[in-house]
């Protein structure tokens, strides 16, 4: 058995979860009305639909000897506050967020806007990865 303080390198990764709600419109500005209503059926509707969304954020890195931590909870609950629920949370993704204005507000997109929002907030080298999902049926991983 291994003591802490041993100099035996603990690596770990923590997960923490948030939930938000948004509406959105899946439609391409380079395809036609047509195109975009073949391709995304009902969730191109014009007057869009909305989502409750579930956001799992893992970080990873070694386990502080002293602290006992990969990183403190109130420090990632407060870099999510910023990344994710205050610019995502009862939004419409297409008017409201600006990375969406030429960018399909796809799952897979909305996870590349959390990456990246995150990347900018985290000490370098702790995002491990995100997972969005848009029902309890499909999620999107990205790792960056």
């Amino acid at each position: 058995m291994s003591k802490v303080g041993s100099g035996r390198r603990r690596g770990a990764r923590v997960t923490r979860l948030v939930s938000f709600s948004a509406t959105h419109r899946l439609h391409s500005k380079s395809l036609s009305n047509e195109e975009n209503l073949r391709l995304f059926g009902k969730c191109n509707n014009p007057n869009g639909h909305g989502h409750n969304y579930k956001v799992e954020v893992t970080v990873h890195g070694e386990i502080d000897p002293v602290t006992g931590m990969v990183m403190n909870l109130t420090d990632l609950k407060k870099h999510m506050e910023e990344a994710i629920m205050k610019p995502l949370d009862h939004k419409n993704l297409d008017l409201d967020v600006p990375y969406f204005t030429d960018t399909v507000s796809t799952t897979e997109n909305v996870a590349v806007y959390i990456w990246e929002s995150l990347q900018k907030l985290l000490p370098v080298g702790v995002l491990y990865k995100v997972k969005v999902y848009e029902t309890d049926n499909n999620s999107v991983v990205y790792k960056g």
